[in-house]
């Protein structure tokens, strides 16, 4: 009927929804009074018992999803983008405009809002809810003028000692000829140097895709921050398997490789926190997870409220170069020395020391050996 197909057409599922759009399908035509036969009473307790089922089949699938998996929930077309966040989080939020050089990129909305009474510039790169904003926004995917923009305001928001929150949702930055020309490289460079350089805090939350440069250059915070089905990696899927393979369905082999689900993530200490999503992702519950974002950007802001400008600065840096590392650097102690200093752990303490001293201790060694052998024989 045509209830069922209004459905269907406001609702998005993925291929591996099948069996829980069939159940939300049976639920939409119990829940109609208006059966083949005319007027009917409503099925209250078949229609609990299907809400229940879907609710199983949806923990067990989100729960069991594999990086592909993933990589299409962060696509999700229905998944709350920047702009609903940025509505639903900050108060009396001024959109501002521009680069001061060419013009204004759609796809990054950028402007000061509050949030618990607090002023913050809030970024968010935007892909559009449905065709017509999509192609005005470009996708989420961004231009030199919109790194410049960003770069402007973070600036302006350094100067007046206010915190910066963005939010990451792109599949990169973009790569047409326009953007090449006019510097799209720089302003992806200059745009981490300024995000790194920053002495206020910063925090990203990474929403959907988190894209190669493009997500990087407004994602080099103080804190990273992911919802559970999103992704961050430094090319798609089906691009890494287009170089690696030649063969853009081994997107699955790809995405596994890469490491770029939340989870593997924090592993690696790329981020630092998973906001969860609700059961069958955000985009079922947009209310819900804008919420947690909110919080979790008021509680990220507070930890940073005794920081002055040099400890705000340094735990950025520390925080990037202990990246790969075991304890990366900190503070010297020492009053002659000014920056960071490298701080290993134990174990690698005394790895260095033996590859320093090797020839001494293999001496020592040979020694200890030629005693043995005399006091035996």
């Amino acid at each position: 009927n045509s209830r069922t197909i209004l459905f269907i057409i406001m609702k998005n599922y993925l291929e591996f929804e099948k069996e829980i759009k069939t159940l939300e399908e049976e639920v939409d035509n119990l829940k109609s009074p208006f059966g083949s036969e005319g007027i009917s009473e409503v099925d209250t307790k078949k229609i609990k018992t299907t809400q229940e089922e879907i609710n199983e089949k949806l923990k067990l699938t989100y729960a069991n999803l594999n990086s592909w998996q993933k990589t299409l929930v962060a696509r999700h077309e229905d998944r709350p983008k920047a702009n609903f966040y940025i509505n639903k989080i900050f108060n009396q939020f001024t959109l501002l405009s521009g680069d001061r050089y060419f013009g204004d990129d759609k796809s990054v909305i950028a402007g000061f809002g509050l949030i618990d009474n607090r002023s913050v510039l809030v970024i968010g790169q935007e892909k559009g809810e449905d065709l017509n904003t999509r192609i005005e926004r470009n996708f989420g995917m961004m231009r030199p003028e919109g790194y410049r923009k960003c770069i402007r305001l973070m600036k302006l928001a350094d100067r007046f000692q206010i915190p910066v929150v963005t939010f990451i949702d792109t599949p990169g930055a973009y790569p047409g000829i326009g953007a090449e020309q006019r510097g799209q490289a720089s302003a992806i460079a200059n745009s981490i140097e300024c995000s790194m350089s920053l002495t206020v805090p910063n925090i990203s939350i990474i929403i959907g895709e988190g894209g190669s440069g493009g997500a990087i250059a407004l994602a080099s915070s103080n804190k990273v921050v992911m919802l559970e089905n999103s992704i961050y990696s430094v090319i798609s899927p089906e691009g890494c398997a287009s170089i690696l393979w030649r063969d853009p369905s081994k997107s699955l082999e790809a995405a596994e490789a890469m490491k770029m689900t939340s989870k593997d993530l924090l592993k690696l200490g790329i981020i630092d926190e998973i906001i969860p999503e609700p059961i069958g992702g955000a985009h079922r519950n947009p209310e819900a997870i804008a919420q947690d974002i909110k919080n979790s950007i008021i509680k990220n802001l507070l930890s940073f409220e005794n920081f002055s400008k040099e400890e705000v600065y340094d735990h950025r840096k520390a925080k990037f170069l202990n990246i790969g590392r075991d304890q990366g650097f900190s503070k010297s102690s020492s009053l002659d020395e000014t920056g960071l200093s490298y701080k290993g752990s134990s174990i690698q303490k005394i790895k260095a020391h033996i590859l320093k001293n090797k020839l001494l201790y293999i001496g020592v060694g040979f020694v200890l050996i030629a005693g043995l052998v005399s006091i035996l024989y």
